[in-house]
């Protein structure tokens, strides 16, 4: 059974005789998929192998980066450039076409970040991104003494402002998404097996943060935990937790859950028209074709 149900409304998504295809695997741990329109690839992160790989249907796997600092989350700016949560420097950087690297946050308030994990970039150009401890830990990252006190999100703010803290009373922050209309900034915690939600204002400033759905599992590591999360073109989110995939309708009622065979890191959108999940779960590479498309970020614009 690829797909487990509370409601007909989840196959107006997912079909019925939907099928979760594995298209490589023999990884460590997979993480960070970014679909490349215009190149037909996708990007992916192996954090422990600290490498980034490319899949292309055509051309099966390939190295990108080799050390990869650790690599994380990774997400397209408007203009191509390739953002990367880099577990290894504590840094987001800002990747361009012909091999340039530019750091866009390292620090707040003169102390190193934690271990930046997931970036999303607003249609205003600001970048948000958590900073949970994950990329201080043996395997994952590189073990290391915390400077900060706290984890916490954060906005890089456009036309190079500097960065603000949103919220700095997380657990362990980690995946991050909008709503379609970009009201509404979604933010798990996965410590504590919940995602929150923040209002966002059309001049970017962020409220709010109350619990928008729970239980998503315990927090375990070994069941599967809130970690990599997407939104639809509709307002649903998709968020990893125990069994695979959870998908939660935008007024917080659970709609059903994608089975994967193995824990999902992270997941994102791809190919044509936007409407293949692209899934990163732990050793291996799947996708599945929905009857949906993402959310459409400002790099997702092309058919």
């Amino acid at each position: 059974m690829v797909a487990v149900t509370n409601t007909d409304r989840f196959y107006e998504l997912v079909q019925r005789n939907a099928r979760v295809e594995r298209l490589a695997t023999g990884f460590t741990f997979t993480e960070g998929p970014v679909w490349n329109h215009a190149g037909r690839f996708l990007l992916f992160s192996d954090m422990p192998g600290d490498v980034r790989r490319r899949w292309e249907a055509a051309g099966g796997i390939t190295e990108v980066a080799r050390p990869s600092n650790k690599g994380n989350g990774m997400t397209y700016e408007a203009d191509g450039n390739l953002l990367v949560c880099e577990h290894a420097t504590s840094c987001v950087v800002r990747l361009g076409g012909k091999g340039g690297r530019e750091i866009v946050a390292s620090h707040y308030e003169g102390k190193e970040l934690n271990s930046p994990n997931d970036v999303v970039v607003a249609s205003d150009t600001s970048i948000y991104f958590s900073d949970p401890t994950y990329g201080r830990m043996p395997v994952f990252g590189v073990e290391r003494k915390q400077d900060l006190s706290f984890q916490g999100v954060y906005r890089v703010q456009k036309s190079g402002q500097g960065i603000k803290l949103i919220a700095g009373d997380f657990v362990q922050p980690n995946g991050l998404c909008f709503s379609p209309d970009e009201s509404f900034l979604y933010v798990n915690d996965s410590s504590r097996a919940h995602i929150r939600r923040f209002q966002v204002a059309r001049d970017g400033t962020v409220s709010g943060g109350a619990v928008f759905f729970d239980k998503i599992g315990s927090g375990a590591l070994e069941e599967g935990i809130p970690d990599g999360m997407k939104c639809d073109a509709r307002g649903n989110i998709y968020v990893t937790g125990p069994g695979g995939i959870w998908v939660i309708g935008p007024e917080a009622e659970l709609l059903g859950r994608i089975d994967v065979p193995e824990n999902v890191g992270n997941l994102n959108w791809g190919g044509a028209g936007w409407k293949t999940l692209f899934i990163c779960a732990s050793t291996s590479l799947y996708k599945i074709d929905l009857e949906v498309s993402g959310n459409r970020l400002s790099y997702m614009k092309q058919e």
